[in-house]
């Protein structure tokens, strides 16, 4: 059978009708069957359009996931990555077209390589307050990234959820928050009381009027158009990089830093591990454990002030300021059109 004919119903058919993957995870795998692709016809010597299934040999496989790592300089996660896309086309090609289920159950027996796993960078509590404090709320657009950030911090959620939001998914009565997750999976969280402000403060007062294809959209960027995920990556990366020093910033990862500190707060305060699976989407506890092998130092400091920061309803010092400063604003402006 022609490899082409076989990742056609790969991708329409297989990918999203059978297994209902996002888009997003669609275009990753099409990515990596655009660097396979080319690699094997220049290893076999054919033209791409005739390989064939039976040409998806282990040999090959290993050995384009071994130039990915020499020749692109890709990380052993993700060779990790590519591998499991050629798993999940074995799996399509057993269910399928049983007549190439010996092929198809080689290729998912190829192991996965180890490699070393770093341990999660998080900010401290007094870190994530120093991020905070040093955004100018004066500034156009600032009331909006300051309200991202915390939100963050609270949900514990990625990039791309971030940017995904919709009005709908905030019920500030129940202090909830629907995310959409990886896999086109829900979750509610329960959003603490100073986030409630923060986000309906955001909503009422300072979210501009969006074009007409993001009427539902929550946060909008200075197009009045929705975040994107790197919109969200650069907002964290900008203010992190005010606050900490290069070696200091070099570590984090400007969102995910947000996502593990949420984590470690929700550890440190006595959450079950359930609790924080349930609370940052992740679909097996085995993702979760990694948390435990981080060391709480001041946990019983830890738990105090971070319950009397995400219970407390008053407006914070910044916010005091910011009031006042419109205030004046609208004064200045009034005496301006006497």
């Amino acid at each position: 059978m022609n490899l082409g004919s076989c990742l056609h119903t790969f991708f329409d058919q297989y990918l999203p009708r059978t297994k209902g993957v996002s888009s997003n995870t669609i275009l990753a795998y099409r990515h990596t069957f655009s660097l396979f692709l080319p690699f094997a016809s220049k290893t076999l010597g054919r033209d791409i359009n005739s390989l064939e299934i039976g040409h998806l040999s282990t040999q090959l496989i290993l050995d384009f996931l071994d130039h990915l790592e020499s020749g692109r300089n890709n990380s052993a996660r993700t060779r990790g990555h590519r591998l499991a896309v050629f798993k999940s086309l074995a799996r399509m090609i057993r269910f399928l077209y049983p007549e190439h289920k010996l092929l198809a159950d080689r290729i998912i027996s190829i192991p996965q390589k180890r490699f070393p796993k770093k341990l999660a960078a998080f900010l401290t509590h007094e870190e994530v307050l120093l991020v905070l404090d040093s955004i100018n709320l004066k500034k156009s657009g600032a009331f909006r990234d300051y309200t991202i950030i915390h939100l963050l911090y609270n949900s514990g959620a990625r990039a791309e959820e971030s940017a995904s939001l919709r009005l709908d998914y905030f019920d500030p009565h129940k202090k909830t928050l629907a995310i959409l997750g990886k896999g086109n999976r829900y979750r509610q969280i329960e959003l603490w009381p100073k986030t409630v402000q923060l986000m309906s403060m955001y909503i009422q007062k300072y979210r501009p009027r969006p074009k007409p294809l993001h009427q539902n959209t929550l946060f909008l960027n200075q197009r009045r158009q929705g975040f994107t995920r790197n919109g969200i990556y650069r907002l964290c990366r900008k203010y992190l990089s005010l606050v900490f020093e290069e070696n200091r910033f070099q570590g984090l990862n400007p969102v995910h830093c947000f996502r593990h500190s949420c984590a470690i707060n929700m550890l440190g305060t006595g959450f079950s591990l359930t609790d924080i699976k349930n609370h940052l989407g992740h679909e097996n506890l085995q993702s979760t454990m990694v948390y435990l092998k981080l060391s709480l130092n001041r946990k019983r400091e830890l738990q105090q002030k971070f319950i009397e920061y995400t219970q407390n309803q008053t407006q914070d010092p910044k916010l005091d300021e910011l009031l006042d400063w419109e205030k004046e604003q609208e004064t200045l402006d009034w005496l301006d059109s006497l």
